[in-house]
């Protein structure tokens, strides 16, 4: 056989294989991926017995409207389950709505006005009665170097109505619990302004009119420094006590 003929078939051989690995690379994965999705699998001996049916891949599991994977229940740390779905009835709204007592209204002595947490937790409670709404946790207690803080839901008769993230200072280790519950207030306080409730705490001009007709702004004495400075208080509460002396 001449050369020139040796040379064309050794091309038609690599021709060939080529042709042959391509062809591997096309129907190996597919068979791969039969075997994996047969439902009978052999029995490992080969002697003969009746083939078991393969193990099942269970289903995923969906959320439900509510965030909750089981039927019936809500969780409340990802839902918003009831968001804006209807106004509640005109006697709850009366009760959020009411202005404000200005005799629950305490003054800081840096001058700002609030309404302590537990009124806004008597409100609540007349509005739709004891257990009729609650605080939900939306994620962990943040404890940071100074500050403690963590997102709630405010829930009224099974609907969400409001999210906030509440937080606290704190000045050492073995204040954390008492922050954390402090937390949880200022996160409510936050949440019922949503609802309506004390907001004439955060119209500039009611916070002007309350100041100059409850409030009086005086010098005092910082008894342990001797050093002075101007403070609000209301003008029922009385001079300031130590360690202030007006």
């Amino acid at each position: 056989m001449s050369a020139f003929a040796l040379r064309r078939l050794a091309g038609v051989t690599r021709t060939q294989s080529r042709q042959i690995l391509r062809s591997q690379r096309t129907w190996q994965p597919a068979l791969c991926r039969f075997q994996s999705t047969t439902p009978t699998q052999q029995n490992d001996n080969n002697n003969g017995t009746e083939a078991k049916p393969a193990a099942e891949t269970p289903p995923p599991a969906f959320l439900e409207d509510n965030g909750s994977t089981l039927p019936g229940t809500t969780d409340w740390s990802r839902s918003y389950h009831g968001l804006s779905s209807e106004p509640f009835p005109a006697e709850i709204a009366e009760t959020l709505q009411a202005p404000v007592d200005p005799l629950d209204i305490e003054c800081k002595p840096d001058g700002l006005i609030y309404l302590p947490e537990i009124k806004y937790r008597r409100i609540l409670n007349k509005a739709f009665g004891p257990g009729g709404w609650g605080l939900a946790p939306r994620s962990e207690t943040n404890v940071g170097p100074k500050i403690v803080s963590r997102e709630y839901a405010l829930v009224c008769l099974g609907r969400l109505v409001a999210v906030a993230r509440g937080e606290q200072e704190y000045f050492d280790p073995s204040g954390i619990p008492t922050a954390t519950e402090a937390c949880k207030s200022n996160a409510l306080m936050r949440c019922c302004k949503d609802l309506g409730v004390a907001s004439e705490l955060w119209d500039p001009r009611f916070i002007r009119q309350f100041k100059s007709k409850h409030c009086i702004e005086v010098f005092a004495e910082h008894i342990p420094t001797k050093k002075k400075k101007k403070l609000w208080r209301r003008k029922d509460q009385g001079q300031f006590q130590y360690p202030y002396q007006e």
